[in-house]
């Protein structure tokens, strides 16, 4: 196992350090993966989409604050693990269910969204949500490698 076993004893206490530790981590793995795929992989598409629609490029003040929501979802995501853990078991398992739900209220529902309001091509969406599922759950297994119950 990556990530190390405990004893299951007190395992009602949340460890917000370790929380915020781990999301870090997290936000660290979320951030570059967004950053490759939003200037690498779908960079001439997404430059594409927002001369299509009449979007100014996004602004430094726009990026600091993308940067910053993905720090408060890596955290979320980290407490969901930590909040599920005691069901579930500390792992591997429970970072990826976690990274899961949090792909599935982040990317798959927007992306219905971003397909209807922009008609971006179904094919650029999958590609995105999929790239979104495993950045998401490598992201989870990273932060949850660093939390350690209270």
């Amino acid at each position: 196992r990556i990530i190390p076993q405990e004893k299951e004893t007190d395992m009602g206490k949340i460890n917000f350090g370790r929380v915020l530790l781990g999301g870090v981590l997290a936000a660290i793995v979320l951030n570059i993966g967004e950053y490759v795929l939003n200037e690498k992989i779908m960079g001439a598409q997404m430059k594409e989409m927002m001369s299509k629609h009449g979007f100014a490029e996004p602004s430094g003040k726009f990026m600091i604050m993308a940067v910053g929501v993905t720090f408060v979802l890596a955290i979320v995501m980290i407490w969901l693990y930590a909040l599920i853990r005691p069901r579930l078991g500390a792992g591997v398992m429970t970072a990826i269910v976690a990274g899961c739900i949090m792909w599935f209220g982040v990317y798959l529902y927007n992306a219905g969204f971003f397909v209807m309001l922009f008609g971006i091509p179904l094919n650029s969406m999958l590609i995105a949500c999929a790239w979104g599922l495993v950045e998401y759950c490598l992201a989870a297994i990273a932060g949850a490698w660093a939390y350690k119950e209270a």
